[in-house]
């Protein structure tokens, strides 16, 4: 055999670094697999180790290509199902799972270290979470143990992986300062949507939809104040409103629907409210739905938001990404000071013959309360004066859905409540729509943002008034008023909503507070991840320049930037031994040299030739008065000097050492010669 060829023989250390490294980079890619991808690489996978192990032998080419040509099959059929992004991304799993079976040669390593360097990216793109940053630069420093195991044949594993880390440890410094200056560019292209399950609320409505959510634990967003955040009584969510009423659900209007999907051809002008402001910051979680949340009315200058007419919030982009946006909410603004007839007709609006009996009660509310205000405050009042009670679980109700609940069950959730009084406002002449969203927020103290749930999902009718515009009214703050002023987990169990089928949420920890408080540190440190590193845009870069450099100019930028290129190359250099500092005198011989000039002095000159143990020998002889503590200083200084010493025995020694030197010292200094 040549010895090109002897070189580019793969290791059985490269092989066991392949087998660590071929598991960490897919295992957080788990939620992309197709049952198809994931039997694959579950075959690379044993297979390799059954090479590893001298089971079997490499798998014939034939082999590999028909796998290729199957899985490019299976992909073209089910890419339309899973979408085109999640398409390519088990795309480029089946290659790397591929090469990793069939690699012959130091080369087809390489090959595969790099891919698994974009998959690390594309997980990350994906899972942005603090945990996921971690784990994946902790796969990202195995798949740089890989390349180092090719080189370094002879290193021991331990060895190995600390090679491999701290190369990667000694890019971040790097890394970090490219994050800090490079522009804030929007990117040159557009990533393809993902096919994936939908979180939260969704643009129709029935009664039993929000109850759903009040099972989920799952955080639906933050928010951060510039102030005080509001009363939890005055944390309404606003996401959707619904016009359409069928006598079954609640939905957009196809107006609504229309602007929605010419985002961005056909921008809707909303102008700024005026008034008094409330400034905040909100971090929506994943949802792969576009409606974002403020607080009434919400207004945000953010690119990639429109302001729609509805007064509601929405992303040009799906939300499959944690997404970072400023509001301004002017909570004393009038929403339509003036009403179109178009608008009035369809807020008015009732499908034939549907609960009969809801429709006689709010004509007799008309006819006794003729003033509006009056007739509406009559209506919230009779949900007080009547039996009715507020569940999680409310009976099934027929087709006449409304007249079931208000005459025959009365127990619902807030869709109940807010579908009846929505359908009694408009039966007895007044325009009123269903707005969805979420109601209340726990306060986190250490960092004094909120975090909303999706178990706080709420459902609240709004009333157009002359003068007024559109008011909201809720009749849930009558039937449950702990649910409004003091939050979902005043009125109703954790155990029996969204702790039922949620066994591992940390939201558990609530009932312990060490435990909770932990629960909170973590969430804040969460937070800040997401603030100052995935919401860090061009005014976060700025300000952090500014405190730096002061006025940031082009000039400044790029001497910080050669100084910080300049400092972490000099770093890496000395690291790698590529250059050496003179290091400062040795402290343990220099003290020692220091006790022998003081003897000198007093008329002892110690020959250079002279070991430590011969010239304490000396010292007993002409010093006697001193020779025991000399004695036992020098036995100290051969310890630190030539006898191997564990980390704690050798600071103990030192202590020793030096306490033994001064003693010395002063004994010298007051002349104790005989």
């Amino acid at each position: 055999m040549s010895q090109t060829s002897q070189q580019e023989i793969i290791s059985r250390h490269s092989l066991l670094w392949l087998l660590i490294v071929n598991i960490a980079v897919l295992a957080p890619l788990y939620d992309k697999f197709t049952p198809w991808t994931l039997a694959i690489c579950g075959i690379c996978l044993v297979w390799r180790f059954g090479i590893f192990v001298g089971k079997v032998a490499k798998p014939p080419r034939y082999l590999v290509t028909g796998l290729a040509i199957a899985s490019a099959i299976t992909l073209a059929l089910v890419t339309s199902e899973i979408g085109i992004l999640n398409g390519l991304i088990n795309l480029l799993i089946l290659g790397y799972a591929l090469k990793y079976i069939e690699m012959r040669n130091r080369r087809d390593v390489r090959t595969v270290v790099l891919v698994g360097y974009f998959l690390i990216a594309i997980t990350f793109i994906d899972q942005q979470s603090i945990f996921y940053a971690i784990n994946l630069t902790f796969v990202a420093g195995i798949n740089t143990c890989v390349l180092v195991s090719l080189y370094r044949e002879d290193v021991k594993l331990k060895e190995t992986a600390r090679i491999g880390f701290k190369l990667l440890f000694q890019s971040l410094p790097l890394a970090a300062l490219l994050f800090l200056v490079l522009p804030r560019l929007p990117p040159l292209w557009l990533v393809p949507q993902q096919k994936s399950t939908e979180t939260g609320l969704s643009d129709e409505v029935s009664f039993g939809d929000i109850t759903e959510l009040t099972r989920s634990a799952e955080l639906a967003f933050r928010a951060d104040f510039t102030q005080s955040p509001p009363g939890n009584h005055q944390l309404y969510w606003r996401a959707l409103v619904m016009e359409d009423y069928d006598g079954r659900r609640w939905t957009q209007n196809k107006s609504i629907d229309d602007i929605e999907e010419n985002t961005p051809f056909r921008t809707p002008k909303r102008v700024r409210p005026e008034g008094q402001s409330i400034q905040y910051s909100v971090i929506a979680e994943p949802s792969n739905q576009h409606w974002l949340f403020g607080l009434d009315t919400a207004f945000s200058s953010d690119s990639g938001i429109i302001n729609l007419p509805d007064y509601r919030l929405y992303s040009v982009r799906s939300l499959d990404q944690k997404f970072q946006y400023r509001v301004e909410s002017y909570p004393d603004y009038t929403m339509d000071s003036r009403l179109d007839d178009e608008v009035r007709q369809l807020n008015l609006q009732l499908p034939d013959g549907i609960n009969p009996r809801t429709f006689d009660l709010a004509k007799a509310f008309e006819t006794r309360f003729p003033e509006p205000e009056t007739r509406l405050n009559a209506m919230m009042k009779y949900f007080t004066e009547q039996p009715y009670f507020y569940t999680l679980t409310p009976p099934q109700v027929g087709p006449q859905q409304i007249d079931d609940f208000l005459f025959e069950n009365k127990a619902g959730f807030c869709v109940h409540y807010a579908s009846a009084f929505a359908f009694m406002a408009r039966a007895s002449g007044l325009p009123a729509r269903l707005v969805t969203g979420y109601q209340g927020g726990e306060i986190n103290q250490n960092a004094g943002y909120l975090s909303i749930y999706q178990y706080m999902a709420h459902a609240w009718t709004e009333v157009w008034l002359e003068d007024k515009g559109w008011v909201r009214f809720d009749p849930t703050a009558m039937i449950a008023p702990q649910r409004v002023l003091q939050g979902f987990d005043s009125y109703f169990q954790a155990q029996d909503s969204y702790l039922l089928d949620s066994p591992f949420s940390p939201l558990r920890l609530r009932e312990f507070p060490l435990l909770n408080e932990l629960r909170l540190t973590l969430a804040s440190i969460d937070f800040y991840w997401s603030v100052w590193v995935l919401g860090f845009d061009t005014n976060k870069q700025r300000q952090v320049l500014q405190k730096l450099l002061g006025e940031v100019t082009q000039k400044k930028v790029a001497i910080f930037v050669l100084l910080s290129i300049a400092l972490i190359g000099l770093a890496i250099a000395y690291s790698a031994g590529l250059i050496h500092f003179s290091r400062g005198k040795d402290r343990i011989s220099s003290t020692y040299l220091r006790i022998c000039r003081l003897l000198e002095k007093k008329g002892l000159i110690r020959d250079t030739r002279q070991g430590p143990i011969d010239y304490s020998q000396t010292v007993q002889q002409n010093f006697p008065a001193i020779a025991d503590d000399f004695a036992l200083f020098t036995k100290y200084y051969v310890a630190l000097k030539y006898q191997p010493l564990s980390a704690n025995g050798r600071k103990q020694t030192v202590k020793l050492f030096l306490q033994q030197s001064r003693k010395l010292k002063l004994k010298i200094i007051n002349g104790k010669k005989a």
